[in-house]
């Protein structure tokens, strides 16, 4: 008997089963709460809020030029490099429809990790956010893409606003570096320029279609491609609107869903925010305010006091940085329904600390960029069980595996293995890649994390055996790390592995075995790998050592390190 299928019953208020052929595509999906919901808000950014209708209409322009003024084709991969800003929806959806194959890329990668994904995922056009613009000068030549489309931060915000905001980043704050791409388009012009002309309904419609190209770590040094189809990306929507569906003690909704207005803090180009904000709860109709910098937690605070609240979706760090404000105790949490969290774990004081502050418990939900990214859920209903990440998710099938590939029992230690309608397709161009993830028969997915699952199907992870580091919710490998550092002419042998930290869950310590009798401080480690690595997988902590911990082959043992 599978571990997950503990008696096939959930949590009370919460749906037990879905008909996940009721849709076949992402942009279904899309045009049908186009349909549902004109008027109503769809998101926020910047103080402006869009309605879906204008979300349908400028997406549609968006459409409109990808299929008429370029030479992309239905299934070219597009890619996308910009923070939570209004744009992001409209050039998602506009790329879906006209038939693209979507690649979510992070704004803040170095050079060398942005030639690495263009290239691997074969990237035709781009279209980024002006202030990384310079970067793309220097690495264009040396990627397939053709076509560039800027934009700047606040070009969707009406009137003088848009001037004096884009004017302050550029003039004032000097975040846009000066920049040389002839051919670049403006993406507002495009927009302008093809309102109200329509577009063919091409799109990549088949359920097994790849239409996300989502990466994430590797084991190798490089970041792989996991290929979301249009089955992948609607179940799970389906499963966490489900989720949201659930009704309280009473049998009432726990929300009302005609009148929801969330936050969306994290960033869309991240599986887990785009899912969510971009999947399920567009379908449901609610209303996201996009967060582009969530850092800034003055300005993050200023953008969410206009709102009533009904959900907040975040993380541990996030929480954290947000109740470490006076001002944040000041908002209004009278309508907070429900807050998730995910990407990272939560810990157990910063959760008491947020249902004390804005009385709402904090639902924690565990998922892979693999999986699209939710595997298990805890209810929103008062039904949660901190420490564990929930129950399974409707549809999906989870056991625990012991070292030689065996089911464990319930209650037992194991690699968590996960099967459903959201696993993904594979790695893109990545067989061998691929088959190592899945179990030897190719029906679970592996996910590294040692959990436990109990009587009741609620599952707690509590190890993991993959090297990757978490930092923020953000997956890091350490032979990347090791990879860049080892070019250093002043080190040896290095290793890299992720230790507790109070703000990032985790963060990346590096140990070093140097050549000579100097050895670098960590600001000079950070130096070095600044312009090779992005911010977040930078070493915090340095250890110096005469040695590292070898097998007999050579490999270094991490695990002794940790």
């Amino acid at each position: 008997m599978e571990a997950s299928f503990w008696d096939g019953k959930r949590a009370p208020g919460v749906v037990d089963s879905l008909d996940f052929s009721l849709y076949d595509s992402v942009v279904e999906v899309v045009e049908l709460a186009f349909k549902n919901y004109p008027n109503r808000p769809a998101f926020t950014g910047l103080g402006h809020t869009m309605t879906y209708g204008d979300i349908d209409t400028y997406s549609a322009a968006f459409a409109n030029y990808l299929q008429t003024q370029t030479d992309l084709k239905p299934g070219d991969a597009f890619a996308i490099q910009m923070p939570n800003v209004l744009q992001y929806p409209i050039a998602m959806f506009g790329a879906l429809r006209a038939g693209m194959r979507v690649v979510n890329t992070n704004p803040l990668y170095t050079e060398r990790e942005m030639i690495h994904q263009f290239n691997d995922s074969g990237a035709k056009a781009l279209l980024c956010m002006d202030i990384f613009a310079k970067s793309v000068q220097n690495i264009q030549s040396q990627t397939g893409i053709k076509t560039v489309i800027v934009t700047s931060m606040a070009d969707m915000v009406p009137g003088i606003k848009r001037h004096v905001i884009n004017g302050v980043l550029k003039y004032v704050k000097k975040m846009v570096p000066k920049y040389d791409l002839p051919e670049a388009l403006s993406f507002r012009d495009i927009l302008l320029a093809n309102l109200n002309k329509g577009f063919k309904a091409t799109h990549l419609s088949a359920p097994d279609d790849t239409v996300v190209l989502q990466y994430t770590g590797g084991t190798t040094g490089v970041s792989k491609g996991a290929e979301l189809t249009n089955r992948n990306l609607v179940a799970n929507m389906q499963q966490a609107a489900t989720m949201l569906a659930q009704e309280d003690g009473n049998g009432n909704k726990l929300v009302d869903l005609s009148d929801a207005t969330v936050v969306a803090p994290l960033p869309l180009y991240h599986i887990y925010s785009f899912t969510v904000h971009l999947m399920a709860f567009f379908h449901l109709g609610m209303h996201s305010v996009l967060i582009a910098n969530p850092r800034d937690t003055e300005t993050f605070i200023k953008a969410i006091k206009p709102f009533q609240l009904t959900g907040f979706v975040g993380l541990n760090t996030l929480f954290v940085s947000l109740m470490s404000s006076e001002n944040f105790a000041k908002l209004d949490f009278s309508k907070l329904k429900f807050t998730l969290s995910g990407g990272t774990a939560l810990l157990a004081d910063t959760a008491n600390r947020w249902n004390e502050v804005t009385g709402s418990p904090i639902s924690e939900a565990y998922g892979l960029t693999e999986t699209s990214p939710a595997v298990c859920m805890n209810p929103l209903n008062g039904l949660e069980r901190l420490g564990t990440v929930g129950q399974a998710l409707q549809g999906t099938a989870v056991k625990c595996i012991d070292d030689e590939g065996n089911e464990v029992a319930i209650g037992e230690r194991g690699e968590l293995c996960i099967s459903g309608p959201q696993v993904m397709k594979g790695y893109w161009q990545q067989e061998q890649a691929t088959k190592d993830t899945f179990t030897e028969d190719g029906k679970w997915l592996k996910t590294g994390d040692v959990a436990i699952i109990d009587e009741d199907g609620f599952i707690s992870i509590v190890d993991r055996i993959k090297d990757m580091i978490l930092v923020s919710g953000f997956n890091v490998y350490p032979n990347e790390i090791e990879d860049v550092l080892s070019t250093h002419p002043e080190v040896e042998n290095c290793a890299a592995i992720g230790v507790p930290d109070e703000k990032t869950g985790e963060t990346v310590k590096v140990f070093i075995v140097a050549k000579g009798e100097k050895q670098l401080s960590i600001s000079e480690i950070k130096d070095y790998c600044r312009d090779r690595l992005t911010a977040y997988k930078l070493p915090r902590q340095v250890e110096y050592r005469d040695s590292l911990p070898m097998t007999n082959v050579g490999k270094i043992l991490r695990r002794e390190l940790r």
